[in-house]
């Protein structure tokens, strides 16, 4: 393989997560919310890892130029790559990124685990019955904790803003996030969008299609669309003065662009056309995945040329 096509391959992977964003907005069009929600982190994690990937070869082929490390990987020829004058300096930026990106993730990783730890403890002073857990407190909340055992968790000021079958779409919304183990969705896109900064944007997009997702299942589970909407909508304004002191990756019915989610449960459902849309997204990530990995396998080959292992 040619320095040049090596280069590309090195590119492709730190150049398709720009185009995420705008297939997933697409996605939670076209798919339906569960569908939507699980392909676009699939993809989100997918991207990440092979950006990550390709930054690191690329500070290992910079590695490899200095007699140094040279000497260290036991390499008895010249790494044979491009310019000297462009490996290095694309190396350093290279690890530059990979430095930035794993300090910006250690941070998010500790604030949420502190996050999580506070939430599990407010949580054990509530009143339990069942998955259900109501706290005594003026801010109106309501979300869904995930751990051992998986909460529901709710303010008395949440319940005093609602009626009761609002409060049974409520409650009805939050187990379906339970039941469809949406944290899990939601922590991968927090990780993803830390090692690349195009997949920032995705966080938006996954944390609505998992509201929207437990949204229908809501509905489904009460009947009624409209007392969905009516409940999503009340007790987002009840809590929109309200700080969540909770994780991200603990998601509540009052969260995200309540407006159109109300929408969505008021409009007619349609079938949805979602074949265009997937094969894009299975296109990009699937590019992404054997560009970085015949990135790699070319760059161990190469490796094993310098040191004497094969011939060139």
């Amino acid at each position: 393989m040619t320095a040049p096509l090596l280069l590309l391959l090195l590119l492709l992977p730190l150049l398709l997560p720009f185009a995420l964003p705008p297939l997933a907005r697409r996605a939670l069009e076209r798919l339906t919310p569960v569908a939507a929600l699980w392909s676009v982190t699939g993809c989100a994690v997918l991207l990440a890892g092979c950006s990550t990937l390709a930054l690191g070869m690329s500070v290992l082929t910079g590695l490899l130029k200095l007699p140094l490390f040279a000497a260290l990987g036991e390499l008895v020829h010249p790494l044979r790559t491009a310019s000297d004058a462009f490996v290095v300096p694309a190396a350093i930026a290279s690890a530059g990124v990979l430095a930035g990106c794993g300090v910006s993730l250690v941070r998010a990783v500790l604030g949420q685990a502190r996050a999580f730890r506070a939430a599990r403890a407010e949580a054990a002073c509530g009143a339990v019955a069942g998955d259900l857990c109501v706290i005594d407190s003026p801010r109106p909340d309501a979300y869904a904790l995930p751990g051992r055992p998986h909460r529901v968790v709710v303010t008395t000021a949440m319940l005093r803003s609602l009626d009761g079958p609002e409060r049974e779409a409520l409650l009805a919304h939050e187990r379906a996030h339970t039941a469809g183990r949406h944290h899990y969705a939601l922590a991968a896109a927090e990780l993803a969008a830390h090692c690349h900064p195009a997949l920032r944007p995705v966080r938006a997009t996954i944390r609505l299609a998992a509201e929207r997702a437990a949204d229908e299942a809501a509905a489904v589970s009460v009947g009624d669309r409209r007392l969905t909407a009516r409940a999503i909508a009340r007790a987002a304004l009840a809590g929109q003065a309200a700080r969540p002191a909770r994780p991200g990756f603990a998601p509540g019915a009052a969260t995200g662009p309540v407006p159109q989610r109300v929408q969505a449960l008021l409009a007619t459902p349609r079938p949805r056309t979602a074949r265009a849309i997937s094969t894009l997204l299975i296109a990009c990530t699937a590019l992404s995945c054997v560009a970085s990995a015949t990135a790699t396998a070319d760059v161990h080959h190469r490796v094993e040329i310098a040191q004497g292992d094969e011939g060139p």
